[in-house]
């Protein structure tokens, strides 16, 4: 549907109802464990070929890998074997069974961004939130399985909501 022919939105979804509608479908668990490669990729590949090739979709079990250079193609028709066991390895339930290198036209190279150092956190970060706020974030996240999916966007959520607190303040 374009535009033009879309009724006007009376009001905006908030995230978080949205992210219940999404998680609540079944089978999104296993989805979001298959794309988890996306999330450990560096830590898989390492810094060198990750800022010369990225995950670019996932389909039937094959990992599709966009790669800038056809030296660097070649180099990881090499490693596949050694990269899908390190998959394998780090998220066991992704069902990821191969690897599709392809090459992009495009010049631009991935640079993993660095985590900036400050010695001191956003006072933001120190909000409280109470235990309802808590347990809201615990009901949208009882569909994932994954615990170390679950970890990360917990961390996510309450950061969402700190920040949401601070904003209305």
């Amino acid at each position: 549907m374009n535009r033009s022919n879309r009724p006007p939105m009376k009001k905006a979804e908030k995230v978080g109802s949205l992210l219940k509608q999404i998680l609540g479908q079944p089978g999104i668990g296993e989805q979001i464990t298959r794309h988890q490669a996306w999330l450990v990729w560096d830590q898989l590949v390492g810094e060198q070929i990750a800022a010369r090739a990225r995950p670019l979709k996932l389909r039937k079990g094959v990992l599709e890998v966009q790669v800038d250079h056809p030296v660097w193609m070649q180099q990881l028709q090499m490693l596949k074997p050694k990269i899908l066991e390190k998959i394998n390895a780090i998220i066991p339930n992704a069902g990821i069974t191969d690897i599709y290198l392809r090459q992009t036209r495009t010049s631009q190279t991935y640079k993993p961004q660095k985590l900036r150092q400050t010695s001191e956190p956003p006072p933001w970060t120190q909000i409280e939130l109470s235990d309802t706020e808590k347990e809201l974030i615990e009901e949208g996240l009882s569909p994932v399985d994954n615990s170390d999916l679950k970890d990360e966007m917990r961390k996510l959520f309450t950061r969402q909501k700190q920040l949401d607190k601070d904003r209305s303040n």
